[in-house]
């Protein structure tokens, strides 16, 4: 509640000006602030459709009479969803036109969050997610390539730091909100709540964003139909292998993983051939880009690792029962809502590279502190490092999507937001994998839910231990890619100021 009334009263200020007045020398115009009103409130819808369905898992087995592996798919469909085309709807509102596609974005969610709300089967529901991850992904991929659009240069960093602030709500209100809802009405309602801001999100778009202009006629040569079908493949085997079986590893997982290579080599050459293709791969020539994918996608697998790890050390090492452990996970979130538009104005006025290396530095250092605190600080010793990781998770995201978006030529924005977005998912995917292979196997145990609690504590250790290491490995290339910026600033650190 804390974090979804911060959020709220940070639109407020943007809508007035208030929050950026420090960040540039340029006010925000009105239709400016609510535009910004419409996207915050479009990522907050999006990011709350990502979590508010996990909680929801056990009643919908009870109400359909399903087994678990059934009703995952309720998750499954929408991550799988948004991961295999982010990129295609962001290529596409390049092409037709951001705000029309938009609108059909927040429409489509919509819609499908009252067919959601209504299915009479499980299947039609997991259909209806499908859809309504759809929606999500354009929603995801064009409101970052909006602020680039409309919002001025100097004040693009605060307004990503709202964006990464509303994400950063709706991912902690999701499951508490999915929960009360749930004992209040039914499942349905986790659902049917998204109508009324669904509704008020599309007026605000089409109200206030700004008309499509004609596109070039580079822009008209045709849509990539072969490469978007193979990258879409290979995005949903890659995502299935890591999703299916809960854990573990069989030959479904392998011949996925064996599927995603061959598509990933099939997508590459269709897109040499290809007269206008889904992903120009020249534009991986440009060092920014290619390491701000990367060090997204590191980062983002190191922060699955809190959500894979936190709940099972916290019980298990540290016996505490379920409604504290969700008040200890909720502390996350709650640091990265508080620090994302601070983080951007950082941005703003020290340069998104240099924010991007501090955000690193305190992730590397939060992920060290866990791998080394000892189980009998308790709740503390746990809490504290992962203040540190959320504050510098909230550094590097807005810095990282600010350094990209600010210098990316109009033509391009929606299909490289789609990729920052994606490099983002892959990265949760691969944690929620791999991060749990590797704790599993460090608490030298089979069933990790009956381990003992030292092996838990040191599975939870050994984890963190490769999370400092990744991070490491992304640290090394930021200081690579930015070594000039950052050299200059070491040298004469008052210049600008």
């Amino acid at each position: 509640c804390v974090a979804a009334t911060k959020g709220l009263r940070m639109v407020t200020r943007f809508m007035a000006g208030r929050d950026v007045a420090q960040a540039g020398t340029t006010d925000l115009t009105p239709s400016i602030r609510w535009i910004l009103a419409g996207l915050s409130l479009s990522m907050l819808l999006s990011s709350i459709g990502t979590s508010i369905a996990n909680v929801s898992l056990p009643t919908l087995a009870q109400a359909f009479d399903a087994s678990f592996q059934q009703v995952q798919w309720v998750v499954i469909a929408y991550l799988v969803t948004i991961t295999t085309v982010i990129v295609s709807v962001g290529r596409l509102g390049d092409m037709t036109g951001r705000r029309r596609l938009l609108l059909v974005g927040v429409f489509l969610f919509t819609v499908a969050s009252v067919l959601c709300g209504v299915a009479p089967t499980l299947w039609l529901l997991i259909a209806a997610r499908a859809a309504q991850g759809l929606g999500a992904a354009i929603m995801m991929a064009l409101t970052m390539a909006f602020v680039g659009e409309t919002v001025p240069k100097s004040q693009v960093g605060s307004a990503m730091g709202l964006l990464g602030t509303m994400s950063a709500i709706g991912t902690a209100l999701g499951p508490s909100l999915g929960g009360m809802l749930i004992s209040e009405f039914s499942w349905r309602a986790i659902f049917l709540i998204n109508l009324p801001l669904g509704l008020l999100i599309f007026l605000l778009a089409y109200r206030f964003l700004p008309v499509d202009r004609p596109r070039q006629q580079v822009d008209r040569l045709g849509f990539d139909h072969a490469g978007t079908l193979l990258l879409a493949l290979t995005l949903a085997a890659y995502t299935l292998a890591m999703t299916i079986g809960r854990g573990s590893f069989g030959p479904r997982n392998l011949a996925l993983l064996v599927a995603t290579l061959l598509g990933a080599g099939l997508f590459l050459f269709a897109e040499t051939r290809a007269e206008s293709p889904l992903i120009r791969l020249t534009m991986f020539r440009n060092p920014l880009l290619s390491a701000s994918l990367i060090m997204s996608g590191l980062v983002s697998t190191v922060m699955m690792a809190t959500l894979v790890v936190g709940p099972f050390y916290l019980s298990r090492t540290l016996g505490l029962n379920a409604a504290l452990i969700g008040l200890v996970l909720s502390v996350g979130p709650l640091c990265a809502a508080l620090t994302g538009v601070p983080a951007g104005r950082l941005a703003d006025r020290l340069g998104p590279q240099r924010m991007t290396v501090l955000g690193l530095i305190g992730i590397a250092a939060g992920a060290f502190l866990l791998s080394v605190i000892p189980a009998t600080l308790g709740i503390y010793g746990y809490t504290a490092p992962l203040i540190v990781i959320t504050v510098g998770y909230a550094l590097f995201q807005t810095a990282n999507n600010t350094a990209v978006m600010t210098d990316t030529r109009p033509e391009q924005r929606g299909v490289i937001s789609g990729l920052l977005n994606l490099s983002r998912n892959l990265g949760l995917i691969t944690g929620a994998s791999v991060m749990g292979a590797v704790f599993a196997a460090a608490s030298s145990t089979i069933d990790i839910t009956t381990a003992p609690p030292a092996a838990v504590a040191i599975g939870m250790q050994v984890t963190f231990a490769v999370a400092a290491v990744l991070i490491l490995v992304a640290l090394a290339i930021a200081v690579a890619t930015y070594r000039r910026e950052l050299y200059g600033w070491a040298m004469a650190p008052t210049a600008e100021s």
